[in-house]
């Protein structure tokens, strides 16, 4: 699949995709700052869980993210909750998007949904950079990198964002939620799951380390610069939270023992042609970059990140089964879970399982 193809630019929303643009005009005049009407709607190709939406007007683009319409997981989908992280973030200078509003009146267009602006740049869905020079992917690798520990350095408390997470070790309660999760959402037993719904919680590595977690954290989920190796904003927020920053950083790692398939995975790429830095320089940069001397037991956190992408996808596949699923490439995403279980366990058994 050409992954660029498929989920760059915008369609016609139809059906259940609509919105009320009398009653969202009205909302925008009330609550965007310098909005200006009238406005049309078309919605993103891209992006599986949280539909979202182009908004243009006279005084726009600008972004909206709604809650999906239909029965939803709890805790799923908190679009309240990445609206505060990016406008938290934004005071301290990390690229996200400008927030404009929250709507928690579902009476406005049926559910729950945040505005921001729409940043001018280019979204990269393929790991491998086709029509890049090798120095320009290697330099966009870095940026990637530096980004996600400049995430990793944020001062907490001056984000106002001290509050955005529970305390205690963050993997426990990582997989104590997606085996929740993944238990609301099951369709069929899968032996892989099972073992690692015993292993991972009796296994937990200590946490050092409390930061700003984004959660799903790869190149599709930012946007860059035009023309330069630069992340000017970082996207889908959903999963954000505080927690332990090897979570996110391990899971940036997961393309390095992943096929590319036109997405973001990097394995089977010759990556010393295309400059593409290799796994053991990313952790070094990252590491350096952050202070650490090193990152030893990486295969418990890459065991530990397919298990909780199998979690999220069987959510998505349960949404398929009942109709509800967001995007056309749902379905096909939904046909992972059993290949990311098996994924996660051959990682466990390196670990020691």
């Amino acid at each position: 699949m050409d992954a660029q193809a498929a989920f760059t630019g915008t369609v016609v929303p139809e059906g259940a995709d609509k919105l009320d643009e009398a009653s969202l005009t009205r909302w925008f005049e009330e609550n965007v700052a310098g909005f200006q009407g009238p406005l049309t709607v078309s919605k993103f190709k891209g992006g599986q869980s949280n539909p979202t939406y182009k908004i243009d007007s006279p005084s726009g683009p600008y972004v909206l993210r709604r809650k999906p319409f239909g029965k939803l997981l709890p805790s799923a989908h908190a679009v309240d909750r990445e609206y505060k992280v990016q406008a938290g973030l934004s005071g301290t200078g990390f690229p996200v998007a400008r927030q404009y509003g929250l709507c928690t009146d579902d009476s406005v267009i049926g559910s729950w949904f945040y505005v921001m602006g729409c940043v001018d740049g280019r979204t990269i869905w393929d790991g491998a950079m086709p029509g890049a020079t090798p120095e320009f992917r290697r330099a966009t690798y870095d940026a990637m990198v530096d980004t996600l520990a400049a995430l990793h350095s944020v001062d907490i408390e001056q984000a106002g964002l001290s509050d955005f997470g529970k305390p205690g070790n963050y993997f426990g309660r990582q997989v104590d939620r997606w085996t929740k999760q993944y238990r609301l959402s099951e369709t069929e037993t899968m032996p892989e799951m099972e073992r690692l719904i015993e292993w991972l919680p009796a296994t937990l590595p200590e946490q050092t380390r409390t930061s700003v977690v984004h959660g799903d954290y790869r190149i599709d989920n930012m946007i860059f610069h035009p023309t330069q190796a630069k992340v000017v904003a970082v996207l889908d927020w959903e999963l954000s939270t505080l927690g332990d920053p090897l979570a996110d950083f391990t899971y940036f790692c997961t393309a390095w023992v992943q096929d590319n398939g036109g997405r973001s995975g990097v394995q089977d790429l010759d990556r010393k042609a295309l400059g593409i830095p290799e796994l053991e320089e990313v952790v070094a940069r990252y590491c350096e970059k952050t202070g650490r001397d090193g990152l030893p037991g990486l295969d418990w956190y890459i065991a530990y990140n397919f298990f909780r992408l199998a979690g999220i996808i069987q959510g998505i596949k349960k949404r398929v089964i009942d109709g509800t699923a967001s995007s056309a490439h749902a379905k096909a995403m939904s046909e992972r879970v059993r290949p990311l279980a098996e994924l996660a366990l051959s990682f466990a058994v390196k670990a020691g399982a």
